[in-house]
């Protein structure tokens, strides 16, 4: 039994560039490395199913005597792990050996999870659950517009639910979400402009998938709130940031979104114009996975320019910019902090902006993951364990007794509403609200 180094000779693969990406010996000692430090540590228990399944396999080894640490784990062991990894990136946040805390160690535990399920799509093929999962754009242009009233009676068709399961692997008892009868693209293009738009300057809105197709009236309050204070608002022909895609080992399909969505966002990325963006999953991958994919200057610039919706606004109203006139209080506001949002690492602008400037307005902000993430909650694989994991966020708002609940994260909503039978608004929602703004 040989104990394993914390440290890497180079610097880990995180880039599908990297020859060492995919090569499956490379991959093995990384992973066995990355577990040896973990299990040393064990700070991350609570955080996810992962992390108690890998405890207790390398316990299970040196109970028996088979290794001192990971020497002994075998590929269905680090089978399990992963899968159990809903990458919500709080381990990333909290962990103290990171490149981020400039320790030696190196460690993403994230990414690396991402790594093993990129290697095995590419050994195995992508998963049919993984597959329809990885085109939300297209389910979207498919049930949504003259579509969404058969497409919803199907989806609340308990039923047709369980037969789906049973094809697909998604699971019957996730709230799915509707399909808008009015999408955000046939909106937008018929919207006149308000009186002040550009006054202020101008922004780029990438609305995501969600927001297109399902929800359009998150990006429709940005655009009125946007406008409220003198920004002119344009949108492109987006398709999806790519990130189900990423959920799915999929790097290929991630790939050709990126190289879809940055041609149509650089002129403006070029012209010094913020990409907003309201979803915080979206927003996270935008930042972070497109330049580490596909490290390539265009694709940085785009990245670079990226802001995550409600941080921009916040930003007006550090710098005096922001239209105050606020017509109407929200009273108790529980926010949820989503994980994505907290990758990040840009604090919780939502809560800060309203909780400080909206009138009689109470905001308690509530740090627990809704475990959906992605994809990996709709999975009938997962679903109980998600489930379980999100309980804990409900008990938290719950216990606030919340006039009204917040999220930036469109799925946490869903998650959110099933638990409690409430709906859960999108914060820049609560700010029209507030503005007195048409809905």
């Amino acid at each position: 039994m040989k104990e394993i180094s914390r440290f890497p000779a180079a610097p880990p693969a995180q880039s599908p560039g990297d020859p060492r990406y995919y090569d499956a010996r490379d991959l093995e000692a990384e992973l066995r490395r990355t577990f040896q430090v973990c299990h040393e540590c064990r700070m991350c228990v609570n955080y996810c199913g992962s992390f108690p399944e890998l405890f207790a396999r390398v316990d299970r080894d040196i109970e028996a005597h088979r290794a001192v640490g990971a020497e002994a784990l075998h590929d269905a062991d680090m089978r399990v792990v992963s899968e159990a990894c809903w990458q919500c990136k709080l381990c990333y946040i909290k962990c103290p050996y990171t490149a981020d805390e400039q320790a030696a160690e190196l460690l993403d535990f994230p990414r690396l999870m991402a790594r093993e399920k990129a290697a095995r799509a590419a050994r195995d093929g992508v998963s049919f659950v993984d597959r329809a999962l990885g085109e939300p754009q297209l389910v979207g242009q498919m049930g949504s517009g003259f579509a969404a009233p058969i497409a919803n009676l199907v989806l609340a068709n308990r039923l047709v639910r369980k037969a789906q399961e049973v094809v697909t692997g998604i699971s019957a008892e996730f709230p799915l979400p509707p399909m808008a009868r009015h999408t955000f693209p046939t909106w937008m293009r018929r919207h006149e402009p308000a009186a002040r738009a550009g006054e202020a300057g101008e922004v780029v809105l990438f609305a995501t998938c969600y927001g297109n197709y399902n929800t359009p009236g998150v990006p429709q309050a940005a655009v009125r709130v946007l406008e409220h204070n003198g920004l002119r608002v344009h949108t492109v022909d987006e398709t999806c940031c790519g990130m189900p895609n990423l959920d799915g080992g999929d790097v290929q399909r991630f790939v050709a979104k990126v190289r879809h969505n940055v041609p149509l966002l650089l002129p403006y990325a070029n012209k010094g114009l913020p990409i907003l963006v309201p979803a915080p999953t979206c927003a996270y991958t935008m930042k972070r996975e497109w330049p580490e994919y596909v490290p390539e200057d265009d694709v940085r610039t785009v990245a670079g320019a990226t802001l995550d919706l409600m941080e921009f606004l916040d930003r007006l109203a550090r710098d005096k910019r922001l239209n105050r006139d606020f017509k109407e209080p929200l009273g108790r506001v529980a926010y949820h902090a989503a994980c994505h949002l907290r990758a990040q690492k840009i604090g919780f602008p939502a809560a800060k902006l309203i909780g400080r400037l909206v009138p009689d307005t109470e905001v308690r902000v509530v740090e627990q993951c809704s475990a959906v993430d992605g994809t990996w909650g709709m999975k009938a694989a997962h679903y109980e364990t998600g489930r379980r994991y999100a309980q804990k966020l409900v008990a938290d708002v719950n216990a606030f007794a919340p006039d009204l609940v917040l999220t930036d994260c469109g799925l946490s909503a869903l998650r959110l509403a099933h638990e409690r039978k409430q709906p859960a608004l999108h914060p820049v929602e609560a700010l029209a609200r507030a503005y007195g703004l048409p809905s």
